[in-house]
C-alpha cells in the first residue's frame, strides 16, 4: 500500500487511533472473558511499533529541546514495559488448543513454543536489544512519578 503524494507522516496516527477505537468498540464483549493470546501478540506487536515511533522522536527531539525528549524518553521506557507486561501476559494465558500454561522461561528457547507462536518472543527480543541500547536499567526499573528531572 502507497500513501498518497499529500500525505504527511501526522496523518497516519490518528487512522491508527481509530481503528484500535473501532476494534476495542466491535470486539471486546462485555462480561468475564480471558483474552486470547492472538489478541496479545497484535497488542504487543501495536505497543512495540509504537515504541518505535516513540524511539525515533526521541532520538530526534532530546538533541534539539531537551525538556520536551526527556518527556518522549519517560514515554518510550513506559511504552516498553507495557510491551513487556503483554509478552509476560501472553505466557500467561493458556494455550489455544490444549489449554495448558506455557513455561515463561520457554520464550528464551530458540524455538519456545512453535510457530506462530514463536513472533512474539521474536519481535520482543529484538526490540529488547533496542532498548538494551537506549535505556539504563536504572530507568526500567524506577517507578513511575510523572515528575521528570527537566
Amino acid at each position: 500500500m502507497t500513501a498518497p503524494a499529500h500525505a504527511t507522516p501526522q496523518d497516519f496516527v490518528p487512522f491508527a487511533t481509530a481503528a484500535l477505537d473501532f476494534h476495542r468498540c466491535l470486539n471486546i464483549p462485555g462480561g468475564p472473558l480471558v483474552t486470547s493470546r492472538a489478541e496479545l501478540d497484535a497488542l504487543h506487536a501495536h505497543l512495540i511499533s509504537l515504541h518505535a515511533l516513540l524511539d525515533a522522536h526521541t532520538m530526534r527531539t532530546h538533541s534539539l529541546v531537551e525538556a520536551e525528549g526527556g518527556h518522549l524518553q519517560a514515554t518510550r521506557t513506559r511504552l516498553w514495559q507495557a510491551a513487556d507486561h503483554l509478552h509476560a501476559a501472553y505466557h500467561a494465558a493458556p494455550h489455544p488448543t490444549s489449554g495448558e500454561l506455557p513455561d515463561r522461561e520457554a520464550c528464551r528457547n530458540p524455538l519456545p513454543e512453535g510457530a506462530p507462536e514463536l513472533t512474539i518472543c521474536r519481535r520482543h527480543q529484538e526490540a529488547a536489544r533496542l532498548v538494551r541500547r537506549r535505556t539504563t536499567p536504572a530507568d526500567l526499573h524506577t517507578p513511575y512519578t510523572g515528575l521528570t528531572n527537566h
